[in-house]
């Protein structure tokens, strides 16, 4: 008798139609889970992301895509949530000087938590973040030590955790990776980078600006891979 296959381990990928999301949903799959995907709308002004998050979970055909609703408007505090002008045309060493105005207060501690809760009712003990902290812009929510203290308060703080099989992970495959790297192991895996969006402020036909940080990071990291970048441009970039 032929054994029956086992059924793939579920795993929630955390999926804001950005470049690096969509590299770590690849990443997941590529690793054998089926996974899930959760996607955030957290009030930020660039919700074209949204819609590259729908598209992108069609693309790999994910067991499930959840789109949750938490306003950060309400607290503002950040460029992306408030009537506060994002940065433009800042160079690599301004950018990586200091914690930028872009930053949403808690923002990754609150997504994990969103997580969390959804892995935990789907039976789920692994979450993906496409999470960086060297092509990045400083925020303090995208360090190694952040990530490995929110696996401990996971594995404290939920059923999953104390009574599972295992405990819970917390992945960030692409933490110690620059954007080049990123994107060179993206296209090994098939990854369609048309489908993403990156800009923080895109114009209304969702054409990317070019000179915010994240656009900014974005096309250094394909000059870096020796790629172009396939996404459209308000005008050309300032690389």
């Amino acid at each position: 008798m032929h054994s029956q296959p086992q059924p793939q381990p579920k795993a929630v990928v955390l999926l804001s139609g950005g470049l690096d999301s969509t590299t770590a949903l690849a990443i997941a799959r590529a690793e054998g889970f089926a996974p899930h995907a959760l996607t955030v709308h957290y009030g930020q002004r660039h919700a074209r992301e949204l819609d590259s998050a729908a598209r992108v979970a069609r693309a790999f055909g994910v067991a499930q895509h959840v789109t949750s609703t938490v306003d950060l408007r309400l607290f503002g505090g950040s460029a992306l949530t408030a009537e506060i002008d994002v940065p433009r045309g800042r160079s690599p060493d301004a950018i990586a000087a200091g914690i930028p105005i872009t930053y949403v207060p808690a923002r990754n501690t609150i997504f994990l938590s969103l997580a969390l809760g959804y892995a935990e009712s789907l039976g789920a003990l692994d979450i993906f973040i496409g999470v960086n902290a060297i092509d990045y812009s400083g925020y303090p929510d995208c360090r190694p030590e952040f990530i490995e203290s929110f696996e401990r308060t996971a594995n404290l703080a939920t059923r999953a955790g104390v009574e599972g099989p295992r405990p819970i992970r917390i992945h960030a495959p692409l933490i110690h990776m620059t954007k080049a790297q990123i994107i060179r192991r993206g296209i090994e895996l098939g990854v369609d980078y048309a489908l993403t969006t990156s800009c923080y402020d895109p114009a209304p036909d969702a054409t990317a600006c070019g000179e915010c940080d994240a656009c900014l990071l974005r096309l250094k990291g394909f000059a870096e891979a020796g790629l172009p970048d396939p996404i459209r441009y308000q005008r050309p970039p300032l690389l």
